[in-house]
C-alpha cells in the first residue's frame, strides 16, 4: 500500500470520528431550559433553578411517612442510632458488634458444640422422636412419670394378695 493511499485511509479514518462526536455532541435546542444557545448558560440556569429550591418545603421531622418530604440529616441520624440501640438492647460492649459476636462464636466452638447437642437431647413436644429405653425411662421419671415399662398388671397381682 503507497503512503498516499496509508494517508488517505487515515484521514477517512479520522473524518469519520470527528462526524461521529459531532453528532453525539447533542442539539442544544432539545435543551429543557430557557437558554438554548450556550452550554455554560444553560447549566448556570439550571443551576440558579437548583438554589432557589426552598429546603424547608421538603424537610420535615414531624412527618413519618411522606413521598414527597424527607427528615432533616439529624433526624436521620437519631432514628438510626435509636434503631441501633434496639437492636443491641443492652448487650454488653464487648459483644454488640455483629463481628464481636462471630468472634465470641468462633472462640468458643467446643461451648457451642456442646449446646448443640444439649438441644438435641431435648424431649420434643411438637413432633414425634425416636428414644433409646434409657431415653424413654429418664424422661417418664424427669416428668414424674416413673418407668414406662413397670408391669402394672403384677404390681396389681402383689397388691391384692
Amino acid at each position: 500500500m503507497s503512503l498516499q493511499s496509508q494517508l488517505q485511509s487515515l484521514i477517512t479514518s479520522i473524518a469519520t470520528d470527528i462526524k461521529a462526536l459531532l453528532a453525539n455532541q447533542g442539539n442544544l435546542t432539545t435543551l429543557n431550559t430557557t437558554t438554548k444557545t450556550n452550554l455554560v448558560a444553560a447549566l448556570n440556569e439550571l443551576k440558579s433553578s437548583i438554589n432557589s429550591i426552598d429546603l424547608t418545603a421538603l424537610i420535615s421531622d414531624s412527618t413519618a411517612s411522606s413521598t414527597s418530604k424527607t427528615y432533616s440529616i439529624d433526624k436521620i441520624n437519631s432514628q438510626i442510632s435509636a434503631a441501633v440501640s434496639a437492636l443491641v438492647a443492652g448487650a454488653p460492649t464487648a459483644l454488640d458488634t455483629l463481628n464481636e459476636l462471630a468472634t465470641a462464636i468462633a472462640s468458643d466452638e467446643s461451648g457451642i458444640a456442646g449446646l448443640v447437642t444439649a438441644v438435641g437431647n431435648r424431649i420434643r413436644f411438637d413432633s414425634s422422636q425416636s428414644l433409646t429405653s434409657p431415653q424413654q425411662i429418664q424422661a417418664c421419671q424427669n416428668i414424674g412419670v416413673g418407668d414406662p415399662t413397670t408391669d402394672l398388671a403384677a404390681a396389681y397381682a402383689t397388691a391384692k394378695v
